[in-house]
């Protein structure tokens, strides 16, 4: 294995965090990872938010459905994709890994909480000030990992087929 199969490896999702804040060379640098990530025709139809001040992080949580312990997390890092943008899903999607990668890196643990095609998301993108022509992608609340659920993945051979798939 090399370190980065190492950090895919190990990353699971993360709901309880201590107090601690993160390092900024941490968030500078799982950012900058973000925006690199891999885009259609190199649109970047990306905006990235990170939110710290405890009123906001409650304020976040209290709008979603199942991301009620951001309020706990030293920061949440919202993603936003330009709605107008053929790929602006995908690309996202791609920014989003990257950015939980990098802070696994750092020994930062996060949770990927879904924002596109959820009920809040307009009231996220308000709350935030993002123009009206982003529309939130995720949400991922992140800090110092105070415990970690590991769940168990499916057997290789279940969610694997080679050349044509064949039912048994």
């Amino acid at each position: 294995m090399n370190v980065v199969t190492t950090v895919i490896k190990s990353r699971h999702s993360v709901r309880k965090f201590r107090p601690d804040r993160i390092d900024r060379t941490a968030i500078a640098d799982a950012i900058e990872c973000a925006r690199h990530a891999p885009t259609a025709k190199n649109v970047q139809p990306w905006l990235f938010g990170i939110v710290v001040e405890k009123a906001a992080l409650k304020a976040i949580a209290d709008l979603t459905d199942n991301g009620k312990f951001i309020a706990d997390a030293a920061a949440c890092f919202a993603v936003f994709g330009e709605k107008n943008e053929k790929y602006y899903l995908e690309d996202c999607c791609a920014a989003t890994e990257n950015l939980i990668l990098a802070l696994q890196a750092h020994g930062v643990g996060s949770c990927w909480v879904a924002g596109e095609k959820k009920g809040y998301a307009e009231a996220v993108r308000i709350l935030l000030g993002v123009p009206d022509a982003y529309t939130l992608v995720s949400l991922v609340p992140a800090g110092l990992p105070a415990d970690i659920t590991i769940a168990p993945k499916k057997e290789l051979k279940k969610v694997l087929f080679t050349e044509r798939f064949k039912k048994e």
